[in-house]
């Protein structure tokens, strides 16, 4: 079993001269910190950056995050989903100002307090921002401490996802035990201020740039690994195997028919409720339906008598969670002079359309069917 400190002087070499060139590694603004790292979960690198850039032209500080309408900060997020994300975001900058004057909080344990912050993203922030030992465990890191230690137990297991919390803990304490002199060999590349400057928000940042770019969940490529010496998976010739996870389980289909209303150029969309999937963002009206009931009953139970036609436009299917939504979009055409109930939603311009914020499948069904059209 490798000992955590033998393994800290290549992991920041290898870092120092290899790390991937990202906008957030040039700052040490807890608040840029903070908004890369929560855009991070469950969203890729080549899809964040621009979205973070974006966000920080717009909403430099916590107070400009705290102060703006919910629309704006939905509208900024659109395309990224989970926007429970981007809620909480808000909310946990507006604490910051209430409770701590604007300026993010150091200590780890007020950090964990905020909105919608896990002991992941608490970590992260207080390594990267403050240098503080406070060990990351996401992903990547699971599987890099899962084939360097060689656990064979389903990493979904409270326990073993403790253990791996206290390995992640060891080696972060190893670096802020140890002094700089003793963290040979001599770093070299583009990082080596960084790491020689924050080791303990290095050592997480290493551990997790080597799970994303070498030791991968697919065909890891030991051979460049800086610490492939002292791994046992490598060693037993099991890396490919691990980490471990019993199969989670299965998705279930649901049908859902939304209807698109255009007149006289506007078209009727809804904003969705305060809470529940996609909280305050827009949508088309719709509505889940089984295999027996046909579109027209169910666009005129929602739009009301006055629908007198429905034309099937296309299919977009998607998933959300461990549900299959298999989402179809029927062209609605009312009898003259038929009126919507107030309920159905609101009539908005393109211009409108283009302001607010829309989840994700029905932000796809405008882009493609109202492209072209006025009628």
């Amino acid at each position: 079993m490798p000992k955590p400190a033998e393994l800290v002087p290549p992991l920041l070499a290898w870092f120092a001269a290899n790390a991937r060139d990202l906008p957030w590694r040039r700052t040490r603004d807890p608040y840029a910190i903070w908004v890369s790292e929560v855009m991070l979960q469950q969203t890729q690198v080549r899809t964040v950056v621009p979205y973070w850039e974006r966000w920080l032209r717009e909403l430099p500080t916590v107070e400009a995050l705290a102060r703006a309408p919910l629309d704006r900060v939905f509208k900024l997020w659109e395309g990224l989903g989970y926007y429970t994300r981007a809620r909480n975001l808000q909310r946990a900058a507006q604490v910051i100002v209430r409770e701590h004057g604007g300026r993010f909080p150091r200590r780890f344990e007020d950090v964990l307090t905020l909105p919608g912050v896990g002991r992941y993203t608490a970590g992260a922030i207080c390594s990267l921002a403050f240098n503080e030992p406070t060990p990351v465990l996401d992903g990547n890191v699971t599987r890099v401490l899962a084939r360097v230690f060689g656990l064979r137990d389903d990493i979904r297991q409270p326990t073993v996802r403790e253990h791996l919390w206290n390995l992640a803990g060891q080696l972060v304490n190893a670096v802020a035990t140890r002094p700089k002199r003793g963290l040979a060999p001599r770093f070299r590349g583009r990082w080596a201020r960084r790491v020689a400057s924050r080791p303990c928000g290095a050592l997480n940042e290493a551990l997790m740039e080597l799970g994303a770019a070498i030791c991968t969940p697919r065909t890891p490529r030991c051979e460049e690994c800086p610490v492939e010496r002292n791994c046992v998976a490598r060693r037993d010739g099991i890396a490919a195997e691990l980490p471990r996870k019993n199969p989670a389980g299965s998705t279930r289909l649901q049908r859902v028919q939304a209807f698109l209303c255009m007149r006289r150029g506007r078209t009727l969309v809804r904003q969705r409720p305060a809470s529940g999937v996609n909280a305050h963002l827009w949508e088309l009206p719709n509505c889940a339906v089984t295999a027996e009931v046909s579109p027209l009953a169910a666009a005129r139970e929602l739009l009301g008598a006055g629908v007198l036609k429905v034309r099937h436009v296309m299919r977009v299917q998607h998933t959300i969670t461990q549900s299959r939504i298999a989402l179809d979009v029927y062209r609605i055409e009312f009898a003259p002079f038929a009126r919507v109930p107030r309920a159905a939603g609101r009539w908005a311009t393109r211009t409108a359309l283009s302001r607010r914020a829309f989840a994700a499948a029905h932000r796809r069904i405008l882009d493609h069917t109202t492209r072209g059209s006025s009628s």
